[in-house]
């Protein structure tokens, strides 16, 4: 099912020409996608469960709508249909995930799925084909359920388990692989897997999620060190990590101070340790979460200290930073009485609550807000922070509720944000590419099927699954094919 494509190229009436509005040569546009939201043959020949089987199996009420990813939109059957579409939006760039327990079903890499293993060796290829670069994320949520038995990401000893998963796909796929991603949003691993928003739905907050932020860091180093020293050599990829990043400001002046501590606690603790030259946990949120400790009655520190060794080890992991925007959000000192739950609406140990400028709009979610300055403000953030001389963006889409296929809003979503990442260069920012979450609808997450971000609409009553372009996705491969911001086209003729 091929799109019919408007090229729209200079008109009269456009302020700017397109040659003003062109991207570099090299802008890489892509779009993403994750194993477990989009696979489906959830128990397909040997695969292992992972942690959002179990948890969707045996706690459906965690599940917004009941729903799971059994199925999904069945792309571990209907993959060519997947290439089909990026090849239809013209991608120069797909970013989806592997599925650790379908390639290792046993966690370890005593047994590799020979069916696992030729399914992610047909994608890349068949990507490939298509001359659109394959960029990949090692571990996207879905641990393991025997690792998560042990202890998951709160057992130091998954370090090495990751490490040694992490060879085994290098070792099949980096011959032509060039981007990696070693780990999807930390924060969503750490800090929603430990605070009921994710599974495993563990509620450890105090610990848990700062043993695992420990971990991930080290995972992340020590995969990132193999690679440097035993792959790039060879294949002259590169690695990092994608992590989630929402842009904070201040609700007044008075509350910059706060916002700042907001900042290094939602983000810093995932990049400073990488990104930092110094290396380690950001200073502020150290000290403020040791003091918070010590007030709840811990002897020890909540967030574990890194020793010099480790800081070294994991200082400088990086070659780009792998960056996810949705929204922004207000930060406010909280009045008494106010406890407003993490990540998304407030932090109650910080004593702040998150909200929208009233100009904001709001999109499906009310913490999901409109603001396309905010990546701009993010991006100059990076680099005035920690110097990062490359910037691709991993994700960046809009979440509704709509079923159709006229998502205008979602048209505005990409032209707006588009529009940020032209003055970010302008600026001297060094971003690359830009990745549009997602490629087609899928299981999202809690929120089950009841939100969507989708370029295409699926079909999840259709055995076959069957994707429709939206709007949405006919404007982006416009803009893909001029490699141009582009303006929006009239309705009536979209």
């Amino acid at each position: 099912m091929a799109i019919t494509y408007l090229l729209v190229f200079c008109l009269a009436a456009t302020a700017c020409s397109c040659q003003e509005n062109k991207f570099p040569p090299w802008f890489l546009f892509g779009a993403a996608s994750a194993s477990y939201q989009i696979e489906g043959g959830w128990n397909a020949h040997d695969k292992g469960e992972s942690t959002w089987d179990r948890l969707v199996h045996t706690n459906p009420a965690a599940i917004e709508d009941g729903s799971n990813g059994d199925v999904a939109c069945d792309s571990y059957h209907l993959w060519m249909r997947d290439i089909e579409m990026a090849e239809e939006l013209g991608l120069t760039l797909y970013r989806f995930s592997i599925s650790w327990p379908r390639l290792l079903p046993t966690g370890y890499p005593n047994i590799i799925s020979e069916d696992g293993k030729n399914y992610y060796n047909n994608l890349i290829d068949g990507l490939l084909e298509k001359g659109i670069e394959p960029l990949v994320t090692m571990y996207h949520f879905d641990l393991p359920q025997s690792l998560q038995d042990l202890g998951g990401w709160a057992n130091p000893l998954i370090i090495d388990w990751y490490v040694d998963y992490a060879r085994v796909v290098f070792s099949l796929y980096a011959d032509r692989v060039k981007l990696w991603l070693t780990l999807n949003e930390p924060f969503g691993i750490c800090d929603a897997g430990y605070n009921l928003q994710h599974a495993p739905y563990l509620n450890n907050t105090d610990f848990g999620r700062f043993m695992c932020n420990k971990n991930v860091m080290l995972a992340h180093a020590k995969t990132w060190r193999v690679y440097d020293e035993e792959y790039k050599p060879l294949y002259h990829g590169k690695v990092s990590l994608s992590t989630l990043f929402i842009w904070y400001e201040p609700a007044t002046p008075e509350d910059q101070e706060l916002t700042d501590l907001v900042i290094e606690h939602w983000e810093g603790r995932y990049v400073h340790p990488i990104f930092s030259k110094e290396g380690g946990w950001p200073p502020a949120i150290e000290k403020f979460l040791l003091e918070d400790g010590k007030k709840k009655g811990y002897p020890n520190p909540l967030l574990p200290p890194f020793t010099d060794e480790e800081k070294e080890l994991v200082r400088g992991t990086y070659d780009f930073y792998g960056l996810n925007h949705y929204s922004s959000r207000l930060v406010r000192k909280a009045k008494p009485g106010e406890v407003f739950s993490w990540p998304y609406y407030g932090s109650p140990e910080l004593g702040v609550v998150f909200e929208n400028h009233p100009d904001w709009k709001q999109a499906a979610l009310n913490w999901f807000a409109l603001y396309p300055e905010g990546l701009l403000h993010q991006l100059r953030w990076l680099k005035k922070t920690y110097g990062v001389e490359e910037i691709l963006i991993t994700e960046n889409g809009y979440m509704d509720s709509y079923k159709g296929t006229d998502d205008w809003e979602r048209l505005g979503y990409i032209r707006d944000n588009l529009e940020q990442v032209q003055l970010a260069l302008q600026e001297g920012i060094n971003v690359t590419g830009y990745t549009h979450w997602t490629l087609m609808d899928n299981f999202e997450w809690t929120s089950g099927y009841t939100v969507n971000f989708g370029l295409y609409a699926v079909d999840f009553s259709d055995p076959n699954r069957t994707r429709t372009p939206r709007e949405s996705a006919k404007y982006y491969s416009q803009v893909t094919r001029a490699h141009a911001l582009l303006p929006l086209p009239p309705r009536d003729e979209a």
